[in-house]
């Protein structure tokens, strides 16, 4: 199941749009301010939804580059009452993947978000999301990892950290990072779960190529 973040502060739109999500079979997360979205960017989402103008002192420009800082591969469509082409240029020039004015039609918008995850992760003939990574293959949708038609049988928070990292290949993350992607930004606790958690990882998938960056987190290779 994909997980998606929405922030938008209109009640009746944002009701409109969630319960779609939900009829679509998508985990949604909904953010009414700038504010509250940035204490979760760090979060493991598959896809953020950002209008343009919101109350407060964060809009979404100011939340597409910090997702970018994180996540720069991350799938972003923005949405915006002004159908205006400086709007278009601006959310291009910052990374967004799509733009879509307001009214717009529901069902115009769950057809982005599919081509858009379909693009970012991949769709096999069957319909089903998957990746192929060494001898392993990812099915998003059902969040299982298979070598040869087996299942590892990955917990949820392995599941979530291997997601993390191949989502953001090549990247280096912080074990203060990655804690906020997998735990949340509510967890409190000591950083050392993350070594716990990438040693189990580890003995399930040894040809999985993290690299170990002393004093700091870890990288997928």
């Amino acid at each position: 199941m994909y997980k998606i973040a929405y922030v938008e502060d209109e009640k009746d739109l944002s009701n409109l749009v969630v319960k779609y999500l939900h009829s679509e079979g998508f985990d949604v997360t909904h953010f009414h301010t700038g504010e509250e979205a940035n204490l979760h960017i760090n979060e493991a989402y598959d896809l953020w939804i950002l209008d343009i103008m919101l109350p407060g002192g964060l809009n979404g420009y100011d939340l597409i580059k910090k997702i970018r800082q994180s996540f720069p591969k991350m799938p972003v469509v923005f949405t915006s009452a002004r159908d205006q082409d400086i709007d278009r240029i601006m959310g291009l020039e910052l990374g967004s993947d799509d733009y879509i004015s307001k009214p717009f039609s529901i069902r115009e918008l769950m057809l982005r978000i599919k081509n858009l995850l379909n693009r970012a992760y991949g769709n096999s003939s069957d319909g089903q999301n998957t990746l192929q990574y060494d001898k392993y293959v990812i099915d998003f949708d059902k969040r299982v990892v298979l070598v040869d038609d087996v299942n590892l049988n990955l917990t949820t928070k392995e599941y979530d950290l291997l997601l993390f990292l191949v989502k953001n290949k090549g990247k280096a993350f912080s074990r203060d990072q990655i804690l906020d992607a997998v735990w949340g930004s509510e967890y409190f606790g000591s950083d050392r779960v993350v070594d716990d958690l990438m040693r189990r990882l580890r003995q399930k998938m040894p040809a999985l190529s993290v690299e170990t960056i002393y004093g700091f987190g870890y990288r997928l290779l």
